[in-house]
């Protein structure tokens, strides 16, 4: 039996990080990890490989459309699918292998299996039991279903099997408006298929800025994509190699249908926590099956710890790795502080989207007076140059003070450049702040400041 003062269960963003976090604190560190390879759902079939594909079907769409128009001239290329797949799988292979890489660097042991927690203070892997003061649960999220929806990962599929389909389809049918559904949609979209995204609301990527859902579906749709809004999936039905998707429209409770190669279920996560045996011991529960914590990620069992999509809030890779790196902060008797009001969210299709902080709707909610500081991507000369002029920024600022409450990006980079503004936001800077900041010229940042601009006297180039 091994003994160590910290066991991280799942290697996650949010478990390694913690592992690493603790092991650099001078804390003697395990990882349990069931895969073949580390880095949990978003290094093996989640956020990588979804942007290796979005990277290689965002340079075939600027072949076909804009490459002409630069004087680059030729036949466009073909697809080759089986090299595309075989390129996303050599970087996961990198990331992946980098982990194992710090894991030897920082000496954290991998124990290699799935993990339970039989009692506090004691993890069981395979037949083995090993003992740890603290224990950090990252076991992260799984996708989840809807009822009549039966997923078999090759004509239904999740995201994992929309990352490793055999052939490039002809007809796709997403069943949800998110994010996961919109990057592979738009992956396929460029690749030939044809998209059809279904919502059961009556607007894309909920929670979002309004004006931003606006312009991105309009955006989507000029790139191909379809969508049927408002509209209650009932069930799919397969055949040999085909799928039926029967769903009723809200406002009128008429049935269609529409059929499909693939379906791509995209209706949400859910956390992750089979098999840990947390009923036996005791670990409160939310009502939403997350595991329930207080302020320094403590489950109401001493010694047991928990982070990442298996507990509440957003289920982002950057919030589950924050959370592990102060967790680990807590565990070594020192401060650990995750700032929740400054989470950035991004959707990697193009342009991009991003956001962080409040929404204009959350505002006008909370009645809170507010000005709102807008600038398009259409006055950036860098932007005009690349063929990336759609979308804006717009920044929101306290009416009295300025300080800045939220910002929201549709446009080149945008996933890069709302960092500037979470930065602002840490430092509680003001619209003014920003405005008065000298940004290169031309960089796409411009327009950030434009934005901030116009929360004052006005920009400058609209």
């Amino acid at each position: 039996m091994a003994s160590y003062d910290v066991i991280v269960i799942g290697s996650g963003p949010g478990g390694y990080v913690a592992a690493i976090r603790c092991a650099q604190l001078g804390l003697k560190t395990a990882c349990v990890e069931g895969r073949e390879t580390l880095g949990g759902t978003c290094l093996n079939v989640g956020c990588i490989p979804s942007k290796a594909l979005l990277h290689a079907s965002h340079q075939l769409h600027e072949a076909e459309h804009n490459f002409a128009k630069m004087g680059l001239k030729g036949k466009s290329p073909s697809v080759d699918w089986k090299q595309m797949l075989a390129y996303k799988d050599d970087v996961i292979g990198q990331n992946t292998k980098g982990i194992e890489f710090l894991f030897k660097k920082n000496k954290i042991d991998w124990l290699k299996g799935w993990g339970a927690i039989p009692e506090a203070g004691k993890v069981k892997v395979g037949d083995e039991v090993h003992e740890a003061k603290s224990i950090i649960v990252a076991t992260g999220s799984e996708a989840s279903s809807l009822p009549g929806i039966e997923v078999d990962e090759k004509i239904v599929v999740t995201s994992t099997g929309a990352l490793e389909l055999p052939k490039i389809p002809k007809k796709m049918v997403v069943i949800g408006a998110g994010v996961i559904g919109l990057e592979l949609g738009s992956v396929y979209a460029r690749l030939g298929t044809e998209v059809t995204v279904v919502e059961y609301l009556d607007a894309i990527t909920p929670g979002m800025d309004g004006e931003v859902q606006k312009t991105f579906k309009r955006l989507l749709e000029k790139q191909g994509l379809s969508f049927v809004m408002g509209a209650a999936v009932q069930s799919v039905e397969t055949m040999k190699t085909k799928a039926k998707v029967h769903y009723k429209l809200r406002k009128d409770d008429s049935d269609a249908t529409l059929d499909a190669d693939v379906v791509l279920v995209a209706t949400g996560r859910r956390p992750y926590t089979d098999g840990l045996g947390l009923d036996a011991l005791g670990v409160e529960m939310t009502e939403r099956g997350q595991i329930k914590t207080d302020a320094q990620w403590r489950t109401n069992v001493p010694g047991i710890y928990a982070i990442g999509d298996a507990i509440a809030g957003p289920m982002l890779a950057h919030k589950a790795e924050d959370e592990g790196m102060a967790a680990a902060e807590v565990i070594a008797g020192k401060h650990g502080h995750v700032n929740y009001g400054v989470i950035p969210g991004v959707i990697y299709t193009h342009p991009e989207v991003a956001n962080v902080g409040h929404t204009e709707e959350e505002l006008k909610e909370a009645g809170r007076a507010y000005k709102a500081g807008k600038f398009s991507f259409m006055g950036n000369g860098r932007a005009k140059a690349n063929f990336a002029a759609d979308g804006f920024v717009k920044i929101l600022a306290d009416k009295e003070t300025d300080r800045i409450l939220g910002a929201h990006i549709i446009g080149p980079m945008a996933g890069d450049l709302i960092h500037e503004i979470c930065v602002a936001m840490e430092f509680g800077a003001s619209a003014e702040d920003v405005a008065l900041t000298c940004h290169a010229h031309p960089t796409y940042s411009e327009a950030v400041r434009e934005a901030a601009l116009a929360c004052g006297d006005g920009a400058i180039h609209s």
